[in-house]
């Protein structure tokens, strides 16, 4: 299945990573901490599960984090369904190659799933710790390493060297 043209790119490796499809990591992590962006459903579900992780993590308005049983099986309850309504996009949204192409380990709603709560993660460190904290600087360097991860995948299944699984 050929991949949608993008007017101005003459093959599927020099596409942008919005080539329509999937958005690249720096506005999913511009949606995750509630920032106004434009480019579809999976920047509306990254920030939906950022709600989510940073509910369970930190707490919102003034909370702390989830205590309650019932809370804590329901937050992760709407986390799941995050993800799998982020697969179900993916599978009826985006071409795959499956000839010749490696499978990736996860689907991509599990790695937006761990980059929302990355993103959780280093920004409550950055509010709570001091500036030379070792904490503080691995929540930002683990973020980093998850959205280069991310924007890798996307520029291979674009190009056809990646598929994903469907599970």
């Amino acid at each position: 299945m050929a991949l949608p043209d993008v007017p101005g790119c003459t093959d599927a490796e020099s596409q942008p990573l919005t080539a329509g499809l999937l958005p690249p990591s720096d506005l999913l992590l511009r949606a995750c901490r509630g920032h106004r962006v434009i480019g579809g459903p999976l920047l509306w579900f990254g920030h939906d599960l950022a709600v989510l992780h940073e509910k369970r993590l930190v707490g919102r308005g003034g909370t702390g984090p989830e205590t309650d049983p019932t809370s804590i099986v329901e937050n992760k309850r709407r986390r799941i369904e995050l993800v799998m309504a982020i697969d179900d996009w993916i599978v009826r949204n985006l071409p795959q190659h499956r000839l010749g192409a490696t499978l990736h380990t996860e689907t991509v709603g599990s790695v937006i799933d761990r980059l929302a709560e990355a993103s959780v993660r280093a920004h409550h460190a950055l509010m709570t710790l001091d500036a030379n904290d070792e904490v503080l600087h691995s929540a930002w360097h683990h973020l980093a390493e998850l959205s280069d991860a991310y924007d890798d995948l996307v520029r291979d299944v674009l190009a056809g060297r990646r598929r994903l699984p469907a599970w």
